[in-house]
């Protein structure tokens, strides 16, 4: 009798983390497209994305968490029984790597929702672990003979939590106080011509909030971009956006309105190294920038 109660747990506590996980799950629309392709896997429907030849695919995601690359080749009725293709992508601006799927065939469970586009491949997936923060992922092939099209899927990951410390910048940058949920907390303006500037000794991370600074009349959306370089070499290049934030104000200038936080966070590897934090666009507002590391690191951060 005790052992059937303990089976039964035991398959409850299965049935139990099998559903959590996969409530968890979200499928991920590239922020770039136009289209979908519906196939039909088994009787249900599942939304694909055509990847990009010229113009990659852009996943725009918060992590931390786990990213997977579904993709399936069309198979045209004049293509041999098996083909091959290549999927590139780039996470936050670093560098390119590839994934070869070779001797790809029709699959026998899937089929496009309009027949028209003849047959899909058997499916082909890369896994890719997202740190914290915002990540873009930028995917794509290289050349339109076979057309894939691609499905992502997200299941973040909880997040370790961790005590954070300011660290202000090497050079001067104009401090900027706001308030934040009646709490004043100080920011940095940074733009092109003044960057912020960090002298950090690792191992550790640094967590950058950064807010873009809205005039008081914009509305909507605004894209923003943000390069890390690491030792003068570019580490990162983050595309942000953000909308007008509702819980935090300027102490002084009521001519402006701060953009919600948007996070990003990276490694530091081992030793002393220098770190430059640019925004991109000429045309777009000012940056306020507050970095962060942890506060387990303060005797590394302080050498």
């Amino acid at each position: 009798m005790k052992i059937f109660k303990l089976n039964k747990i035991l398959v409850l506590f299965l049935v139990f983390s099998f559903i959590s996980v996969h409530a968890e799950s979200k499928v991920l629309k590239p922020v770039n497209a136009k289209s979908k392709t519906v196939i039909l896997i088994s009787g249900k429907a599942r939304d694909y994305y055509s990847v990009g030849i010229r113009n990659a695919s852009l996943i725009e995601v918060k992590g931390p968490g786990k990213l997977k690359i579904i993709s399936r080749p069309q198979f045209k009725q004049n293509y041999s029984s098996t083909i091959s293709y290549k999927i590139f992508y780039r996470i936050d601006g670093g560098d390119r790597k590839s994934v070869q799927f070779d001797d790809v065939q029709k699959s026998t469970k899937a089929k496009y929702k309009v027949d028209t586009l003849s047959t899909p491949g058997d499916e082909g997936e890369i896994t890719i672990n997202l740190g914290s923060g915002e990540h873009n992922i930028k995917v794509w092939i290289e050349n339109d003979n076979p057309k894939v099209d691609a499905r992502y899927i997200f299941t973040p990951k909880e997040e370790k939590e961790l005590t954070w410390i300011s660290i202000n910048p090497l050079e001067p940058n104009e401090p900027v106080n706001l308030l934040a949920d009646e709490e004043e907390v100080k920011y940095y303006r940074f733009s092109e011509a003044n960057p912020l500037k960090i002298k950090i000794t690792g191992p550790t991370k640094l967590r950058l909030l950064s807010r873009i600074e809205n005039h008081y009349t914009m509305k909507g959306r605004i894209n923003y971009r943000i390069e890390v370089k690491e030792d003068k070499k570019v580490k990162h290049t983050y595309q942000l956006n953000s909308i007008r934030s509702e819980t935090t104000c300027y102490k002084k200038d009521g001519s402006k309105i701060p953009g919600k936080a948007k996070e990003i966070v990276f490694n530091v590897p081992k030793g002393t190294h220098y770190y430059q934090i640019t925004p991109l666009d000429k045309d777009k507002s000012t940056v306020l920038g507050r970095v962060l590391f942890p506060k387990k690191d303060i005797k590394l951060g302080e050498k």
